[in-house]
């Protein structure tokens, strides 16, 4: 058997007790052996694994030398290894630690970040960032909606799917969900980086993205009406509305398909029927609830 498949077969845990025999009588056998066995105890995170057999092999070809050389350099050496591969698996173990944030439906979360910056998470966002080396590089991942109060330092940046904001010290809102991209500025300045496009927001306005079109217009309130349980639309489609609602009392809306007014005006987080009564009685429109399902009906 060729000495690739042999320690193929070693790294599967496939050996015959003849074959561990030969495997044994290998050159660097015991030195694989060790190798391997100390990296398991240094994984960096749920997502490191040992190498496949083909990444190993050609570590293996490179560690290998034409000439077997007996002497004192042969033990000094491979404890040299050892200590390069468990300080190379420390190393990216201590500093790619990333911590990670998820709400759920009605869930909010305040995060106090390393430098006493502050995130208050909306319900289903995902927030993930490195302790580490925050101090040098204060760089957040946000899926979902957040609302920032930023301590002044260096350049503090919030990358999203649709577009990165990029700040020094501010109040300002993000929410990047699915196809909508839209960040508020309450305090500072912020800039907004889409497209290859920069959009620098000064306090108390906003920045949209609409078919990836960037309008920006004015807001009159001091902070997020999310923060104070409320959801408000402005000339927003059926549809957004509906969404938002199944969203916050985790219920399913049916509703006319060929509804298509828009709404202006705004529905608390705390009572459904209240809720309802905000939407549909603008709007001349009537519902039921019946076992966690509300249908909305037009007005006979």
């Amino acid at each position: 058997m060729k000495k690739d498949e042999l320690i193929e077969k070693w790294l599967k845990n496939e050996l015959s007790t003849a074959e561990k025999e030969v495997f044994q009588q290998l050159d660097d056998a015991d030195f694989s052996t060790y190798i391997v066995d100390y990296a398991k105890h240094f994984k960096a995170s749920n997502h490191s694994e040992i190498s496949d057999f083909n990444s190993f092999n050609e570590r293996y070809k490179k560690h290998k030398t034409p000439v077997r050389h007996i002497g004192w350099q042969s033990p000094l050496l491979k404890v040299a290894s050892m200590v390069i591969v468990a300080l190379g698996l420390y190393f990216t173990f201590f500093f790619n630690q990333e911590t990670q944030i998820k709400t759920l439906a009605n869930e909010n979360s305040t995060i106090t970040l390393p430098d006493n910056s502050i995130v208050k998470l909306n319900e289903l966002s995902e927030l993930a960032f490195n302790e580490n080396n925050w101090d040098k590089n204060r760089v957040l991942q946000l899926n979902g909606e957040a609302f920032f109060d930023v301590e002044k330092g260096n350049r503090f940046d919030v990358n999203t799917s649709n577009g990165t904001v990029s700040v020094l010290g501010t109040e300002f809102n993000v929410t990047s969900r699915d196809s909508i991209f839209k960040v508020s500025c309450y305090e500072g300045l912020v800039q907004v980086t889409y497209n290859d496009k920069d959009v620098k927001l000064p306090a108390g306005t906003e920045f949209s993205l609409v078919l990836d079109k960037g309008i920006k217009s004015k807001i009159a309130v001091a902070e997020p009406y999310w923060l104070k349980n409320m959801s408000v639309f402005e000339n927003a489609p059926f549809i957004e509305v509906m969404n938002e609602l199944e969203t916050h009392f985790k219920i399913d809306v049916q509703y006319p398909t060929n509804l298509n007014s828009n709404f202006t005006g705004a529905f608390e987080h705390s009572d459904l029927n209240k809720a309802l009564k905000s939407i549909t009685i603008p709007l001349e429109l009537t519902y039921t609830i019946e076992n966690n399902k509300v249908v909305i009906t037009r007005n006979e």
